[in-house]
């Protein structure tokens, strides 16, 4: 039996399509009447204290996002192996965001808005794309997909991870040891790590400080779309204002919805969206999440299973 607990979404919508998808196998819903001892699967999005209560048989945990680092905090988490969702069109979503903002800053946007209210023609040329280092921190699935996206454009491109990755075209740093070397040829930073001990608050007024100073009108600049943790808020206003950074695309944020007396709503040179980067869809979260049980009841293994060691 599958019991869906899904917070902040439509759930009874998710219930309709995965009771149809795996049809005959039992879909329940909380309130609905089952006996706690019989859920074999729990389809999870933020989860409430009593989430787990009961769940004695359970076989797997299946999280509806891509992360789980809040997922891993809750105070009753069962045992039982926990399956992410890994979705082409998640990935998709992400890197258009990625591509986006990257080229936006390459472009030099926020120089030219700052001249067009300005009244001001000053033809300043941007440097080719082939001159300016993007730095992807993150070579999972999310930041293998905006790396692939990225290399037609022309970027050169770096990568920073917790292990080495060797990717065609895509100079590779990995571990602590490496990450000075890594920031300081990087023009453009951008964000797709999980969100770990190791990896809270990375982006903090130290590693701007580190970044190449001589490339972009304005400055380096940093693309965030993993998660509010990663960042110190006070040091990216700092940074934005005394010029370490010369402008931020912030798509998440350390409290959300961001408080209305966030400064980083006044700074011009900080883009500001709610969290919008990337969404898990429901059609193709329903043929993921379906196709792993049905597998999984036919006695395959179950894929994508977070290591909880490293927390992703």
């Amino acid at each position: 039996m599958l019991l869906l607990h899904l917070s902040d979404v439509d759930e009874a919508s998710w219930a309709d399509k995965l009771r149809t998808a795996l049809a005959p196998y039992p879909v329940v819903r909380r309130g609905d009447a089952f006996d706690p001892a019989d859920i074999r699967y729990i389809f999870v999005w933020k989860p409430k204290p009593e989430a787990f209560e009961g769940l004695g048989g359970l076989k797997a945990i299946l999280s509806l996002g891509a992360g789980v680092d809040a997922l891993l905090k809750h105070p009753r988490l069962p045992e039982a192996p926990i399956v992410r969702f890994v979705d082409e069109d998640l990935s998709q979503r992400m890197s258009d965001y990625v591509v986006a903002h990257v080229t936006m800053h390459h472009r030099l946007y926020t120089r030219f808005r700052a001249d067009q209210k300005a009244r001001r023609w000053s033809q300043l040329y941007p440097p080719a794309a082939s001159e300016t280092t993007v730095g992807i921190m993150g070579m999972g699935v999310l930041g293998q997909d905006a790396v692939s996206r990225l290399k037609p454009l022309g970027f050169d491109l770096r990568s920073w991870s917790r292990t080495p990755k060797a990717i065609d075209g895509v100079e590779g740093f990995a571990g602590a040891e490496t990450f000075d070397a890594f920031l300081g040829g990087t023009d453009i930073l951008v964000n797709l790590l999980p969100l770990t001990p190791e990896t809270t608050a990375i982006l903090n007024y130290e590693t701007f400080s580190k970044l190449r100073r001589d490339r972009l009108d304005g400055g380096p600049v940093i693309v965030n779309a993993a998660r509010g943790g990663h960042q110190r808020e006070a040091d990216i206003v700092r940074a934005l204002a005394d010029g370490t950074l010369g402008a931020a695309s912030l798509d998440v944020f350390e409290t959300e919805p961001l408080p209305a007396s966030s400064p980083l709503w006044d700074i011009e040179n900080c883009y500001i969206t709610p969290h919008i980067a990337a969404i898990s869809n429901e059609k193709s979260g329903v043929t993921y999440f379906s196709a792993i049980i049905k597998a999984h009841e036919a006695g395959e293994p179950l894929i994508n299973v977070v290591d909880r060691g490293r927390g992703y």
